[in-house]
């Protein structure tokens, strides 16, 4: 019986071992937890099919390996003991020679393969058979750091890098002597002996990766608006207790997003994404949450699915089991995917407003600011000025300029602020 790496949601093809929860020899129930998995969306367990005693662990904490692959193999109460693969070596000099899996189909007993994509004549992951067709690149030119000498995505995105300083300082030579070459080099980074390197986590790679895609995509522009949250907090103060009966806990997280879903209701522009053939408006508005692992390793985005058919009972409920599963580490990656604007609630570490960073491919992203006593100018029903101090927030939406212009973004904000603000 072996164990197989899942499917893990639409867009995921691997992911990388993190830590095995038992040890070879270890007898395991039906179930229970064997290997903890990290993709760049999150991070899971992958559970026994049946219980048996571990033989062998095939893959390493650290590899990445695409979904399919065979982590370990067991022997379950209803089949003998395998005796373990025996392990061949591989000569140093190879690039990558790597064996094709095979795995048994219980139907008819025969073995059926279950290898890695065949490019120029060797076995690769399905991400660097994809790079290799997409950029058409020669696998042979390019040195293997992984196991066994396999071929990884880092060792593509290098070699691709390395091919185009080459090409530009082949330009450069070839310019002529009357011509000046103006060049926008990045900035070496600051390393001396005394500097301390923290390896790069594949959540925290993604983070970046998709920071920058994002920032290099959209034409980013942010409008700040301010909220008066008087009529939510006395709202929540009446219904704190019944919600907590009920065993929901009633957060101002909730009210945020029933406005943000109701505003985007009467802003459709705002839940669509930009493509080449045009704008396209989504008809189901989700709403991605944004949430702090427990470790504070970085953020996750869970999704709130068809937000806008929720009331504010049904929205506690599921900011809070989001926002637990989320600090667990217990999100699935399908929690994660779907999402047609985000919320980001900054304030929670004491920042007033920010300009937070779209999460791609959507048209907007919505911060919200910490909640402060101000003195505030207000209106009496007579039109009378004076002064009051009220619990004010800051909102900050940043959108994709390609899609919204500034009034449709602040009749947005705007409407998201009226909500709050007529409880």
């Amino acid at each position: 019986m072996n164990l197989l790496l899942p499917e893990m949601g639409e867009g995921v093809i691997e992911a990388t071992i993190s830590r095995w929860l038992v040890p070879v020899g270890a007898v395991v129930e039906r179930l229970e937890p064997v290997v903890e998995v990290e993709t760049d969306k999150v991070t899971t367990e992958v559970v026994a099919d049946a219980a048996g005693k571990l033989l062998k662990i095939c893959i390493e904490e650290g590899e990445t390996v695409p979904v399919g692959t065979v982590l370990a193999e067991f022997a379950s109460d209803a089949e003998p003991v395998a005796q373990p693969t025996p392990q061949v070596t591989q000569p140093a000099h190879s690039t990558l020679i790597e064996p094709q899996e095979t795995q048994t189909n219980g139907k008819n007993g025969h073995a059926k393969t279950a290898g890695r994509p065949l490019v120029a004549g060797m076995r690769v992951s399905p991400v660097v058979a994809r790079m290799a067709t997409e950029h058409q690149l020669d696998l042979t030119k390019i040195s293997g750091t992984g196991k066994q000498g396999r071929i990884t995505k880092r060792d593509v995105v290098a070699f691709m890098r390395e091919g185009e300083s080459l090409e530009k300082r082949v330009e450069s030579e070839a310019l002529p002597s009357n011509q000046v070459e103006v060049k926008s080099e990045k900035p070496a980074p600051i390393v001396n002996p005394k500097s301390k390197i923290v390896n790069l986590t594949p959540m925290r790679r993604a983070i970046a990766q998709h920071m920058v895609e994002s920032v290099q995509t959209s034409p980013h522009a942010t409008t700040i608006h301010e909220v008066d949250f008087s009529a939510v907090i006395a709202h929540r103060q009446a219904l704190k207790e019944p919600f907590a009966e009920k065993g929901v806990k009633l957060t101002l997280t909730a009210y945020i997003m029933v406005a943000v879903a109701q505003a985007l209701s009467d802003n459709m522009l705002v839940n669509s994404s930009w493509t080449d053939d045009g704008i396209a408006i989504h008809q189901d508005i989700n709403i991605g949450m944004a949430t702090a692992v427990q470790d504070g390793a970085g953020l996750v985005v869970p999704v709130i699915k068809h937000a806008a058919d929720l009331n504010l009972l049904g929205m506690a409920r599921t900011v809070t089991q989001l926002a637990t599963q989320a600090r667990d580490n217990k999100l699935a990656a399908a929690d994660m995917q779907g999402g047609t604007f985000t919320v980001t609630n900054h304030g929670v570490s004491g920042s007033l407003f920010a300009t937070p960073i779209i999460n791609q491919p959507q048209a907007g992203i919505l911060g919200v600011g910490a909640l402060k006593k101000q003195v505030v100018v207000v209106e009496d029903a007579l039109g009378n000025d004076a002064t009051a101090i009220r619990p004010m927030a800051y909102l900050s939406c940043s959108f994709d300029h390609r899609i919204l212009d500034g009034v449709s973004a602040d009749r947005f904000v705007a409407a998201v602020v009226s909500h709050l603000q007529n409880w």
